[in-house]
């Protein structure tokens, strides 16, 4: 059985910061409040945080699947979870006062049978934190940030 999240915030940054930020592997170190600093361990087709690019974040391992400035960014699990097939897509929607409505949906499939339940409530806490973290730190975000770049 597949189980899904599906969290959704807005924030008063532009959808081409908030995509910047996501995609962009060395800033989720700044934004994201995991312990461990993230890293892209291979570049994409064509730019560096682009398709087929690998980003770690301790023994997390994600694949970029989807790379739509500054619409859609999209994932795969490598590595880390508890789980199989796990995908996750976050598309940005500008909103007419200049902000952005951010969507941040997984789906997954439970390693442990009878799991998938808890799994689904621990992932909705960690994507809704990462999505208020992502939408906060962009809406303060200075000229430059994030640091890093493709």
């Amino acid at each position: 059985m597949r189980y899904a999240v599906d969290v959704t915030v807005t924030s008063g940054a532009s959808a081409e910061v908030l995509f910047r930020h996501l995609a962009v592997a060395g800033a989720w170190s700044v934004w994201s409040g995991l312990p461990a600093r993230a890293v892209r361990e291979r570049a994409g087709v064509g730019i560096g945080d682009g398709v087929g690019s690998v980003r770690r974040m301790g023994p997390a391992r994600e694949e970029t699947v989807v790379y739509d400035p500054p619409r859609h960014f999209a994932y795969r699990m490598l590595a880390g979870l508890p789980v199989d097939d796990y995908r996750a897509d976050v598309t940005f929607e500008p909103r007419e006062d200049g902000g952005t409505t951010v969507r941040w949906r997984a789906r997954f499939a439970p390693r442990v049978p009878g799991t998938g339940p808890l799994m689904r409530v621990v992932l909705t806490r960690v994507l809704s934190r990462f999505a208020r973290n992502l939408a906060a730190h962009a809406e303060d975000c200075r000229a430059g940030c994030p640091a890093h770049s493709s």
